[in-house]
């Protein structure tokens, strides 16, 4: 909630107009206000502005939209949306001129974003090396160090404390369902980024990988109860170790909630991919780490559960990994055997850890 009022409308077309402006009355669209303020009064209400500028007098329209499914949980959400409208309004015929889009701001104000050509976000610096470069080390040279093994540890241990803090909206975890499988970073979005043809990766065979999904998500739907607090990309590029076992991470973009196994099938399957890549099937040293990691995880939280939910998500991280986009100079064999670990552990009632070669086919 927040609140509109006669002052911050002045002060805010006055910078938007170039001149001073005079604000005569705030209506709900014909539904005269008291006292020219509205307090608290939500989201998604069309509030109408008569106003005078350069001694005409106007009227327009402050628009919002309210937090709620269809993708409008988040404020991020809306400001997307609100965006988008603001560019696509004025490049239609005959539709109605968006003025600005702006955002109201904590201590009381309005900052326009109208003439914004491209968004950032302004981060700290954190010293440290990503952890794929341990797991490049050893697909070189295979000799796992009791470093290797402590940081292990300490990336199970982090996802088992985050994880504890439950979620309580249960249309956040149909939403993260929802996207895993259509969202365009996610996979529909990867198949979508396939060649058309290449080599053995078919229409056909990424077909079946979505329905599949799809039969998935429809599986888990009114699995609620799972939604926790994730980082929701915790793969080895955004895990950045200093000395020892500490450790940052970076770029949780995809989301706050989600199903735990979520983050667990992204880090464990990177160990079976540089696994992969040294011998073509899961093998010590990286078969220790991702049995070890799976084994302290369930543990630690009791989770057996995660053995039944999260299929789609190692599919989802291995159509990253076997795609010619992102990994082009990736031995084919390489990616046979992903396509056939990503199908095999689609068609399983539940993930068994103890038998990944077998999901391999090797």
């Amino acid at each position: 909630m927040t609140e509109l009022n006669v002052t911050v409308l002045e002060a805010y077309l006055a910078s938007l107009l170039w001149g001073p402006v005079k604000v005569h009355g705030l209506s709900l669209l014909g539904e005269p206000l008291q006292a020219g303020a509205i307090k608290g009064y939500g989201y998604g209400v069309p509030i109408q502005v008569e106003y005078e500028a350069s001694g005409e007098r106007h009227r327009a329209v402050v628009e919002t939209i309210s937090p709620g499914p269809f993708g409008h949980e988040h404020m991020a959400d809306r400001a997307q949306a609100l965006l988008w409208d603001h560019q696509a309004f004025n490049r239609l015929p005959r539709h109605a001129r968006s003025m600005d889009v702006a955002g109201f701001l904590q201590g009381g104000g309005i900052l326009s974003l109208g003439k914004v050509e491209e968004l950032l976000v302004l981060m700290e610096f954190v010293e440290g090396r990503g952890y794929f470069e341990d797991l490049t080390r050893l697909r070189n040279d295979g000799t796992l160090t009791d470093l290797d093994v402590a940081r292990a540890d300490a990336l199970c241990d982090y996802l088992v404390e985050i994880h504890k803090v439950p979620g309580t909206d249960p249309g956040l975890h149909v939403r993260r369902l929802r996207e895993l499988v259509g969202h365009g970073e996610c996979i529909m979005g990867l198949t979508d980024s396939y060649p058309s043809q290449s080599g053995f990766i078919t229409p056909q065979v990424l077909e079946e990988i979505e329905h599949r999904c799809i039969a998935w998500r429809w599986r888990l739907k009114g699995w609620s109860h799972r939604l926790r607090q994730v980082h929701g990309d915790f793969h080895p590029w955004n895990i950045l170790f200093q000395e020892g076992t500490q450790f940052r991470v970076l770029d949780r973009a995809r989301g706050e909630w989600g199903d735990p196994a979520d983050d667990v099938a992204c880090l464990t399957m990177n160990y079976l991919f540089f696994s992969l890549q040294r011998s073509e099937r899961l093998e010590k040293p990286f078969e220790t780490l991702f049995r070890r990691f799976w084994t302290r995880y369930l543990e630690k939280t009791k989770d057996e559960e995660m053995l039944e939910v999260v299929a789609p998500f190692f599919a989802f991280r291995g159509l990253v990994m076997a795609s010619p986009l992102w990994y082009p100079t990736l031995p084919e064999a390489v990616r046979r055997t992903l396509f056939s670990f990503m199908l095999r552990v689609l068609d399983a009632k539940a993930f068994d850890p103890n038998r990944v070669n077998d999901y391999c086919g090797v």
